[in-house]
């Protein structure tokens, strides 16, 4: 087909549809049919549900998620920039009859219909950036100027069109090969979306046909041109519309014979199905987030869940924070934009407490800073952070802490914890000494004896660590060092007597030996 005749083909309408001169229609890009014969545009696309479910989806939420303005701390943090002005225009109103919901849902559509979204940078009370007019991107062409520059033409709704600077133009740019302009996930797959209108098209006049095949009327006598169409008419009238499945007489030996295919024999359903996973695939969206539940289970949909934030929702909203950086932020080392995604991360109630649970104890976060994830209030004292006992550096293990001696507790609370530490440590001595006493009496040879005293201490070290507050290094070490002094033990010619006398210089020594040990207290 000819230049002319697209053309002629594309303004063939009636008149009453004719579009109005400030229309979107010519300034849309000119698409021809796709083989299926679907004519395919970012609209069009629209009417498929999978289209619409992936580009809805996908739109609300990035637009939920909370969009917040940072400044860097000089120690390495960060903290909310609430008092910069881009916070008010990212996080609440970015134009005059817009929220930022309703802004960051239309530019996420068009650039996951268009590959492109725009935004016209408007100066004004609030600074550089007092307001962001979104353009449809029909009406914006971009183009590269000297020096490495990108100019936006602009077609207005009133019929008017501008060359805007790059510094002009807030641009969310897709998939590029140039490096300029995003490409269009609608026209680069047009064929598996027309593939799914037609086939949706197909359905619609299935169903019209009240699911009912075509077929023909077979005469016994030859029929001029005439006689059969007042039969084709006559049968229509009769049988046709609202008088379907009514009873049919059929005289002069007429016959009817029922033709096509039923949507089983054309793999109809299988058909709409396999189109709306190609387009979910298209769009990196995981089939249950459409209502393809066929492979999503209990066990798995949290982890499709993660994966659909991971793979899907983050990239988009990287694609936010640096464009937000590099066209809005004036002082990207001080400033920056950042989505908050916790909130699509968050597992089940008791995977979190758990979560919560661990890291209380290990240090990272305190009271406060859990209430705050789950919306609570904070409470008084929740600030303090909390570290285990048992925890030290590695560079001051077998070393008294920062080169002072353990002091011993003075307070009624230290007294109370030393004593504890001491019956844990007794308890300790006294299941060692008694289990190796007897395996030494059931060993007929040394080497037995070694290897029973093995298989205990690997299961004492848990008993060592749920009794006592010491760390596994520290447990392993006084294991080793235990089996240490009993193979020199056993390698007296009287081995049973000479292990014997070490279990009992154990025994008497008691707890008190290894507590230290244990929670890596060394004496000068």
């Amino acid at each position: 087909m000819s230049l002319w005749n697209s053309l002629l083909s594309r303004l063939r309408v009636r008149a009453d549809a004719t579009p109005a001169p400030d229309d979107d229609f010519w300034y849309g890009p000119a698409q021809g049919s796709t083989a299926s014969g679907a004519r395919v545009t970012p609209d069009t696309a629209l009417q498929l549900a999978a289209v619409f479910g992936c580009v809805r989806v996908i739109s609300e939420t990035v637009a939920s998620l909370p969009l917040l303005m940072y400044r860097w701390r000089s120690d390495g943090g960060k903290e909310r920039a609430a008092d910069h002005p881009l916070y008010d225009i990212l996080h609440d109103r970015p134009n005059a009859w817009q929220t930022s919901f309703e802004f960051r849902e239309m530019m996420q559509a068009h650039l996951e219909l268009r590959g492109n979204a725009y935004a016209q940078i408007v100066p004004g009370r609030r600074g550089a950036v007092d307001q962001l007019i979104p353009l449809h991107p029909d009406r914006v062409t971009p183009r590269s100027a000297p020096g490495n520059r990108i100019i936006y033409k602009v077609n207005w709704n009133d019929g008017t069109s501008s060359d805007l600077l790059q510094e002009e133009i807030f641009h969310l740019r897709g998939f590029s090969l140039d490096g300029i302009v995003g490409l269009s996930p609608i026209a680069l797959e047009r064929e598996v979306v027309g593939l799914g209108l037609t086939a949706q098209e197909y359905g619609a006049r299935f169903f019209a046909n009240d699911s009912t095949p075509g077929g023909v009327l077979e005469h016994p006598e030859a029929l001029d041109q005439d006689a059969a169409d007042r039969l084709k008419k006559s049968w229509h009238e009769k049988q046709g519309g609202a008088n379907r499945h009514k009873v049919a007489v059929l005289d002069s030996g007429m016959k009817f014979h029922q033709i096509g295919l039923t949507n089983r024999d054309a793999q109809f359903l299988e058909t709409r199905k396999y189109n709306a996973e190609d387009i979910a695939r298209i769009y990196r969206v995981q089939p249950h987030k459409i209502g393809i539940l066929d492979r999503a289970t209990f066990s798995n949909i949290e982890h499709l869940a993660i994966e659909w934030v991971t793979d899907s929702v983050v990239p988009r909203l990287r694609r936010w924070e640096q464009r937000i950086s590099f066209d809005l932020i004036l002082a990207p080392q001080t400033y920056f934009a950042e989505f908050l995604v916790d909130g699509l991360l968050r597992g089940d109630i008791k995977s979190r407490y758990d979560a919560y649970a661990i890291a209380r104890q290990w240090g990272w976060m305190n009271g406060n800073e859990i209430r705050a994830s789950e919306n609570m209030n904070p409470f008084e004292g929740g600030e303090t952070y909390w570290a285990p006992f048992n925890m030290t550096p590695a560079e001051q293990l077998g070393k008294a802490p920062a080169g002072t001696a353990a002091p011993p507790p003075t307070s009624a609370v230290g007294a109370q914890v030393g004593m504890i530490l001491d019956a844990a440590a007794e308890r300790v001595v006294r299941k060692e000494v008694g289990t190796l006493r007897k395996a030494l009496a059931r060993a007929e040879t040394p080497n037995a004896m070694m290897e029973a005293a093995g298989a205990f201490y690997t299961q004492h070290r848990d008993f060592v660590l749920s009794v006592i507050p010491s760390s596994p290094i520290l447990v392993d070490g006084f294991a080793v060092g235990r089996l240490a002094k009993l193979r020199a033990a056993l390698t007296a010619k009287e081995w049973k007597p000479t292990a014997e006398a070490l279990l009992a210089t154990w025994e008497s020594e008691g707890g008190a030996s290894v507590k230290d040990l244990l929670l890596g207290v060394a004496h000068e």
